[in-house]
């Protein structure tokens, strides 16, 4: 089968990745992660935009609960501490291995589901520093899974070489001004899990992911008023 399972946490950059699945594939799942972050809010989002995008191609939602991240701890993304710069020059919301298990754990489901295809939103272009997103990391990943589990899974990127910009124009693109607000109104990307309101959606306004998707937007709408 033709199919393929999106790692979809409720954020800009997965929904955009679930309707450029859509256009793809001929079967598509989602699966979501709880691991104790603490804007959890994402998990609530998840369904809102599945119904928003809903497709005789979309199939079964999972969500795996991986509290171990939570536990071993010392990120701004688990934990109540000020997002800042590690003395390694990394964010303290990188959360080590987190994509790494996550894309383990998606290989496992994918290869009992018989689905070949994975598709994440990692992103080399408009990204924290986290080494787990880039190129390089996923390209070995794919590898390690494939030779660790027999299996021939392709890993897709499709926002690797995007800004937060043209991943709004991709959306545009795919599913048009429809689209285009439903991730606006509906995804959540703020690390503190606030939902006040913004021009370009939700969020607190002031963590490194409300200003990342804030000046996305800014160019994405800029280039529409011209």
């Amino acid at each position: 089968m033709n199919a393929a399972l999106v790692l979809f946490s409720g954020g800009q950059d997965s929904a955009t990745c679930l309707a450029w699945a859509l256009e793809r594939f001929e079967h598509v799942e989602t699966l979501g992660f709880d691991y104790g972050q603490r804007h959890v809010v994402e998990l609530s989002c998840r369904e809102v935009l599945r119904r928003g995008m809903a497709s005789p191609r979309l199939g079964a939602d999972h969500t795996l609960h991986i509290p171990t991240l939570a536990e071993i701890g010392g990120s701004s993304l688990t934990e109540a501490r000020e997002i800042a710069l590690r003395e390694d020059g990394l964010p303290n919301s990188f959360v080590p291995g987190r994509n790494l298990i996550f894309l383990t754990f998606a290989a496992a489901l994918a290869a009992r589901r018989g689905i070949r295809h994975l598709v994440g939103g990692m992103c080399e272009t408009d990204y924290s520093g986290y080494p787990d997103c880039r190129d390089d990391t996923l390209k070995s990943l794919q590898a390690t899974l494939n030779l660790g589990m027999a299996t021939r899974l392709v890993l897709h990127t499709p926002l690797m070489w995007l800004d937060k910009a043209a991943t709004w124009r991709l959306a545009e693109r795919l599913g048009g001004a429809a689209l285009v607000e439903l991730i606006r109104a509906e995804s959540h990307s703020c690390y503190l899990g606030a939902r006040d309101s913004h021009p370009w959606g939700h969020g607190c306004g002031h963590c490194p992911a409300c200003d990342l998707r804030a000046r996305g937007w800014q160019a994405y709408a800029a280039r529409h008023e011209h």
